[in-house]
């Protein structure tokens, strides 16, 4: 079959090449992908760390070729959208099938691809900070593919959402579509106090943003775009002057319970139009250098997605 192979002498460190086809376990089902969408962490660090020749990639779509042997998961021919830690960036992929989610007939697979990571991420990390309706949450980093999502999720929760961006004079017109009630470029720009925090950025944002929470409140740290560690000043985890209660969590997807479920539901906001899947970069595999390039040098803020051609 062919597929993305890691090839650090390659343009991105990937090329397309010929891989064997996988050979599924019985839980597993086997998927002819149909599109498949990129994450800056995965294109950032997997050809950099990951053996020669590997295949690579967390979020495809497609239509199951083989269902798994066990009877679990969607019959063959159904069109779905899958997560697992590699595989995605090839013809097929071998997939457990409860991180496996089904899609609407007709859907725009392209669209759906971007659901596992971004759209599961942002669900998951938004039922960790509690109920939202009526809260004020804060999304930072809002202007990445976790970060739109998790805008779009906030508001449809009935939350007053304020997003963070390094440049709110630009993109803040783009984020209050989506349903931001305020942009602000830091957390300590916000006047108020927040009910939950999901945070994309880690180092100083995430330490104004815990400053920002009021008693009960939740951060949830899911990404590290600084790449800068955290360093808290002295009394930030006293429990006095309302700050009673207050916690920091964190998750890994791949751990959580109930993912293909989620799958399902997201895949079917974005078909129907209920959640945006923010695509600002789409072409073929072929043009894989083009799309990496952009996402590495945040020239997107978004998503990109390939076509498997």
């Amino acid at each position: 079959m062919r597929a993305l192979l890691v090839d650090r002498s390659a343009p991105g460190g990937l090329r397309l090449g010929d891989a064997p086809e996988p050979e599924p376990a019985p839980h597993q089902a086997l998927v002819r992908v149909t599109a498949t969408s990129l994450n800056y962490g995965e294109v950032k660090f997997g050809p950099e760390n990951a053996p020669e020749g590997t295949v690579l990639g967390w979020d495809a779509a497609g239509v199951v070729e083989r269902a798994a042997a066990d009877g679990s998961g969607p019959a063959a021919g159904t069109p779905v959208v899958t997560l697992a830690p590699d595989g995605a960036w090839a013809e097929l992929r071998a997939v457990d099938t409860d991180l496996i989610g089904a899609v609407p007939a007709g859907a725009d697979l392209g669209a759906i691809s971007t659901v596992p990571v971004a759209g599961a991420s942002a669900l998951r990390a938004l039922h960790r900070a509690g109920p939202l309706l009526g809260r004020r949450v804060l999304i930072t980093g809002a202007t990445g593919g976790v970060g739109r999502y998790a805008v779009q999720l906030a508001h449809l929760g009935g939350a007053y959402v304020v997003a963070t961006t390094g440049d709110p004079q630009r993109h803040g017109d783009g984020l209050r579509a989506l349903g931001a009630d305020e942009v602000v470029a830091d957390p300590g720009d916000f006047a108020g106090h927040l009910d939950g925090v999901v945070d994309m950025v880690g180092g100083p944002q995430l330490v104004s943003a815990y400053e920002r929470l009021a008693a009960g409140g939740t951060l949830v740290s899911v990404g590290h775009a600084t790449a800068e560690g955290e360093h808290f000043p002295f009394g930030a985890f006293f429990g006095n002057e309302g700050r009673h209660d207050r916690s920091i969590v964190t998750f890994y997807l791949l751990e959580c319970t109930g993912v293909g479920p989620d799958l399902s539901w997201l895949a079917g906001a974005v078909a129907t139009g209920r959640l945006d899947a923010q695509i600002s970069w789409r072409g073929s595999w072929k043009d894989v250098a083009d799309a990496t390039g952009a996402l590495l040098e945040r020239r997107l803020h978004g998503k990109a997605v390939l076509d498997i051609a």
